[in-house]
């Protein structure tokens, strides 16, 4: 009896230990983005903290608040809202991960998007186009393309990629489609979660 117990008592320690292990493993698998959500005071042509503006002379808006959008956020207070025009000028936003991203390693995240209908003109529908680079703003490896959205309603968008190669950078854009178009739209973007290794069950 004393035999059993002993071996009971071994395997409860056992499994917590191996619990601790992966839990440990999978905290540190996940990349946690700075400011995920956009959190920043509401301002128009400003990039929330944490990210950076990597189009020049044009910055996205920190909503809700301006320019006719009143969205609830998605998660926490503010969101970010990004546009095109009709010259074929886009915005995009992006930074630098916490942790590199590993060629071949299958990872995945979510983020939510939304469309604006008052976006004061700019309220046709686009897409949402997510690139890793190795550098800053850089456009390596496509790793998404949303549909058009055009739902006021925020729609939550899961994510699943490779890195061809080693990647530490991540940039978010406002697109509409390849070579020149004119397209007065928005997207609005909020949510992003942490970037995690795929689970291999």
């Amino acid at each position: 009896m004393k035999g059993k117990t002993y071996i009971t008592l071994f395997n409860i320690k056992y499994s917590i230990f191996l619990f601790a292990i992966l839990s440990c493993t999978q905290i540190t698998a996940q990349i946690q983005l700075n400011n995920p959500s956009f959190e920043d005071t509401p301002s128009d042509a400003t990039t929330p903290m944490g990210w950076f503006e990597c189009e020049e002379h044009t910055t996205p808006d920190i909503m809700p608040g301006y320019w006719g959008v009143y969205n609830e956020a998605s998660e926490g207070e503010t969101f970010v809202g990004m546009i095109t025009r009709e010259n074929g000028t886009y915005e995009s936003i992006g930074q630098r991960l916490s942790k590199t991203m590993k060629e071949g390693i299958c990872y995945r995240f979510s983020l939510d998007l939304a469309h604006s209908d008052s976006y004061s003109g700019y309220n046709e529908s686009l897409k949402l186009r997510v690139w890793i680079a190795d550098k800053k703003c850089g456009e390596q490896q496509l790793v998404f393309e949303s549909p058009l959205i055009d739902e006021i309603e925020w729609q939550n968008f899961k994510i699943e990629f490779s890195p061809e190669k080693d990647a530490k950078y991540i940039m978010i854009e406002a697109f509409f489609k390849e070579g020149r178009f004119k397209r007065k739209g928005n997207i609005l973007i909020d949510n992003v979660s942490p970037i995690r290794v795929c689970s291999r069950v």
